[in-house]
């Protein structure tokens, strides 16, 4: 086994956190007006944080458990949320499907489930070109609501710097939300009925729900009945997540903790780097180094030993349990091929990291109809090749990253209450990628926590 480098933490200085400017920064957008700018990112720099340094160390604490094998992570939300989304029945409902989802993991396979919603932040994308054109007329890609607008008219595509305001804003506006669902009784375990009243309870996945809710409450009664009602049960932890994709944003929103004198970026618990920007000489990778909340790195198939080891080294260089969490999103077609090696690599090196399964990114194609969309077998099986390969490695599978909504959308094809392609228009909503509804995510969830049980 490879000796452990040791590595000396970043000074925790501003000048430190500027280094990444002198780094290419890829996925940016091209603001027309710097003073805006300017006076928007000295605004946001004055807000108070929107998570403190203290919630962002427990994670880490609970992502090391991950690690170690204790525990599972259930990382979920939109694939960008809008402004518009942001309203109380949207984050109840993306909660909600979260709660459910972690609820099936936890009781079906009997494991202590992470939660971290892909939620309160998620408000911008990387996109493959930067302009779009439509009927010959060419305009801006929309890079997400923190950006510009999806309609696809010259005002609303302008990259308007104002909108990391509205962003900060409405990440707030949902963060409060969770908090207040996730501690004031809503996600206390005697709900689960409660969280099944609509579209879903009807569908196959609903009602096996159903009968697992009805075991719950049994177990409860039973609980009772001896004299235990721990508070665990009343409330959850939540952890709020995003792409740190706009590194002026995420810069206006770090700030030195007064109890350690280190760096935390505030806009959310946990960031991650997506496949486009992970590159080593970069500028995300280099502002995520610098910063202690626990981050993640979106791997894909094109991904080499080499480059693992050397994002390793970089971004976890002390090898501080729970600060790295790897996300991989091979495609259902080359995930048994393409993980082995990077696995193999990563226990040849020592490090302890949280593996985590995207399973939606590398499955993604244009229906006849022009709608993108994904196969739900497709996803069950990378998410099973995942744990395929895990299992003959002897190491954990540490978690699931999902696209999901907990709207009866028609986005994803197939599921046991199925949606076909000639289906997809009917309730096609994303502003961005397919994301699976609430009876996809919750078969998954049943399919996911038998898997992880036969895995053990």
């Amino acid at each position: 086994m490879n000796a452990v480098p040791s590595v000396p933490a970043a000074p925790a200085t501003f000048d430190s956190l500027d280094a990444w400017r002198s780094r290419p920064a890829a996925q940016q957008p091209q603001w027309p007006e710097p003073a805006e700018l300017r006076a928007a990112l000295e605004d946001l720099a004055g807000l108070p944080p929107l998570v403190f340094a203290g919630e962002c160390d427990l994670l880490k604490d609970r992502l090391a458990a991950v690690a170690r094998g204790e525990a599972f992570v259930l990382q979920g939300g939109d694939c960008a949320e809008t402004f518009l989304g942001a309203t109380a029945d949207g984050v109840q409902a993306k909660l909600r499907t979260l709660l459910q989802i972690s609820v099936v993991l936890t009781y079906a396979a009997s494991v202590p489930v992470v939660k971290i919603g892909r939620m309160a932040g998620q408000f911008a994308k990387p996109r493959t070109t930067a302009t779009e054109t439509r009927d010959g007329a060419m305009l801006p890609a929309y890079r997400g609501d923190a950006v510009n607008g999806l309609d696809f008219t010259p005002r609303a595509r302008r990259p308007d710097p104002r909108r990391l305001l509205s962003a900060y804003h409405y990440s707030a506006a949902t963060l409060n939300l969770c908090r207040a669902f996730a501690t004031g009784g809503y996600a206390d375990l005697r709900q689960v009925h409660a969280w099944n009243q609509d579209f879903v309870r009807q569908s196959p996945p609903g009602q096996r729900y159903e009968e697992l809710a009805g075991e719950i409450d049994r177990a409860l009664s039973f609980m009772r009945a001896c004299g235990a009602d721990p508070e665990e049960l009343r409330a959850v932890e939540f952890y709020s997540s995003h792409e740190a994709l706009l590194l002026e944003y995420e810069r206006a929103l770090t700030r030195i903790d007064s109890r350690t004198g280190l760096p935390y970026d505030v806009s959310a618990h946990f960031l991650w780097i997506g496949e486009r920007t992970r590159a080593l000489d970069g500028a995300h990778v280099e502002f995520a180094r610098r910063i202690h909340n626990p981050v993640g790195v979106k791997l894909g198939p094109l991904t080499t030993p080499a480059d693992l080891l050397a994002l390793i080294d970089r971004l976890d260089p002390a090898r501080e349990p729970g600060r790295l969490t790897l996300i991989t999103r091979m495609g259902a077609k080359q995930v048994r091929d393409r993980l082995p090696p990077l696995i193999e690599a990563v226990t040849e090196s020592g490090a302890q990291l949280v593996w985590i399964c995207d399973p939606m990114h590398g499955n993604t194609f244009e229906a006849p109809s022009g709608h993108k969309t994904r196969r739900f077998d497709d996803v069950l099986d990378e998410v099973t090749g995942f744990f395929e390969v895990h299992r003959k490695l002897g190491t954990h599978p540490g978690g699931i990253h999902i696209e999901f909504t907990g709207d009866n959308v028609t986005e994803c094809i197939g599921g046991s209450h199925e949606i076909a392609e000639e289906n997809l228009h009917q309730r096609y909503e994303t502003a961005c990628d397919p994301r699976l509804n609430r009876s996809q995510s919750l078969d998954l969830a049943f399919l996911v926590a038998r898997i992880y049980r036969q895995a053990r």
